[in-house]
């Protein structure tokens, strides 16, 4: 079957099988390795990019239903070689070791900052929640998406330009 869907604000079409999932579709067809496959059960949160500004666990969701629909991945956190501020606190607060739930933390992270731009410890562990991190302990994470919330706070939104 052909699929079309936007990938980080790119419109992608493909011929797939439609029992392909959307985690091997981004890695395989579309060659956007940041999005990691890790347990194909929904357990791990290694896969989460959203789909239409929502996160989702790729491993269990085909790519056919992400046709017609919006997809963003962790390499569309950074834009025009600017990192996202999510991006830029994993490396300031040392928020991965092996990297390996890094992108899924950052994509969740940045869903969280989004509806809430100064989430208390609690309220990012209960984001994070469903994502295991098995190298860090989290207390790194959870710093990087601190200072991410500091930073933006810092760095006031022009919404429109003065003509």
């Amino acid at each position: 079957m052909q699929v079309t869907m936007s990938v980080n604000g790119e419109e992608v079409t493909k011929e797939i099988e439609g029992r392909l999932l959307l985690v091997h579709f981004i890695r395989d067809h579309l060659g956007l390795t940041g999005t990691h496959w890790g347990c194909d059960t929904s357990n791990c949160g290694t896969c989460v990019v959203w789909m239409d500004d929502e996160p989702v666990k790729s491993c269990t969701v085909l790519a056919a239903m992400a046709g017609g629909r919006t997809v963003r991945t962790v390499e569309g956190l950074e834009v025009d070689g600017v990192l996202d501020p999510v991006q830029q606190g994993f490396i300031e607060c040392h928020g991965l070791q092996c990297g390996f739930c890094t992108p899924g933390m950052m994509m969740t992270a940045r869903a969280l900052l989004d509806e809430n731009p100064n989430p208390s410890e609690e309220e990012i562990r209960e984001a994070i929640s469903g994502q295991i991190c098995r190298c860090t302990g989290y207390s790194t994470i959870i710093r990087s998406i601190q200072w991410a919330a500091a930073k933006e706070a810092e760095t006031p939104v022009t919404v429109g330009s003065a003509s």
